[in-house]
């Protein structure tokens, strides 16, 4: 695989799908972009497949899905991968997507082109995440609010926030443990728990962000047990009247999102202070997270679907930027992230 088409996946491809990460790899040292961009974009795919709602039936995206998981883990077949990638895409899909699924053969390719450590990382990473996202198609089997499904308990929703993004705190920590000499010290099994946690504390902000979507796409990853216990249904968080009785039930979990991230803070100071771009990877991640918590936290409208909770672009490139002065200091990322928790912490 030439040099130039492994620039081409790892930026325009890449950053076509996600400019918020593609931002995040581009700042990572050098040796770390090719298994996590790779990771990552693999990922895309098979989450691009298991969306297709306008595809026909859920059977033919779970199939998918698992056809793209099958070639992740052993050697792709050739003719099977062409054939995912022209099923995969149609009148319907984005410029960015079609462009995605073209270059899908040369991303297995450059997968192939890895040393054995990253090359099973990213098998392993992309095949616990796509678990995930069968486990999203199995449990919530329609796609409007006629057909809502709950999670049934808070392991479900905690086992999916491990599959669908704390898998991705463990694959991180070995492959930036295998690469860079600063984290030659790092204990990985106690780092790896920690990532675990950033990547779950990140996952519940955008289940709790994303209450009224999910439910008028039949989703509701709040626990059935909990929600019945507060005299509640999945059907009653659709009436946003009901939304003191369901606080009850989010502000647990907002206050469990705040736990996660006080080890993404131990997570994120465990790196050198010299290894800038290293915490740059991980503050960015770390403070939208909270300062997203923040603002859903302190609002009345959870329940309101007219009700975007989001930190505007405008701050999100302020705080990239304040950053670059604080990424050295402990005590001034302590202070930075101790007052965005402390929102959190008044408003629930």
């Amino acid at each position: 695989m030439t040099a130039k088409s492994r620039n081409r996946i790892l930026k325009s491809v890449l950053k076509g799908v996600s400019r918020s990460f593609y931002l995040t790899l581009r700042v990572l040292p050098k040796n770390l972009r090719e298994p996590i961009g790779l990771a990552y974009l693999l990922a895309r795919a098979a989450d691009t497949i298991a969306d297709r709602k306008h595809s026909g039936l859920r059977g033919s995206r779970l199939e998918g899905l698992l056809t793209l998981r099958a070639q992740v883990a052993g050697s792709a077949d050739l003719a099977i991968l062409q054939e995912l990638a022209a099923k995969s895409v149609d009148t319907l899909s984005s410029p960015k997507d079609r462009a995605l699924f073209s270059s899908l053969v040369e991303s297995f390719s450059m997968l192939e082109s890895m040393n054995p450590f990253d090359r099973g990382q990213v098998r392993w990473v992309v095949g616990t995440l796509t678990e995930g996202m069968e486990m999203d198609l199995s449990v919530f089997q329609g796609q409007d609010a006629r057909h809502l499904t709950a999670f049934a308990t808070a392991a479900d929703l905690d086992r999916y926030a491990y599959l669908v993004a704390g898998c991705v705190g463990e694959f991180w920590t070995n492959v930036t443990a295998a690469h860079e000499p600063s984290l030659s010290h790092w204990d990985t099994a106690e780092m790896s728990s920690k990532g675990v946690r950033f990547g779950k504390g990140l996952q519940l902000t955008n289940v709790l962000r994303d209450i009224p979507g999910d439910l008028r796409m039949g989703r509701c990853y709040l626990p059935a047990d909990e929600l019945a216990a507060s005299g509640l249904t999945p059907e009653d968080l659709l009436d946003q009247s009901n939304e003191e009785l369901a606080r009850q039930v989010l502000v647990p979990w907002v206050q469990t999102a705040l736990g996660h991230f006080e080890a993404a803070e131990e997570y994120l100071l465990a790196i050198p202070r010299r290894s800038v771009r290293l915490r740059l990877a991980c503050l960015w991640p770390l403070l939208l997270g909270l300062a997203t918590l923040a603002r859903l936290a302190s609002s009345n409208n959870w329940l309101d679907r007219d009700a975007e909770i989001k930190v505007s672009r405008r701050l999100v490139y302020r705080m990239m930027l304040k950053s670059l002065f604080f990424v050295r200091s402990d005590r001034l990322l302590r202070r930075w992230i101790g007052r965005l928790r402390r929102q959190v912490e008044s408003a629930t």
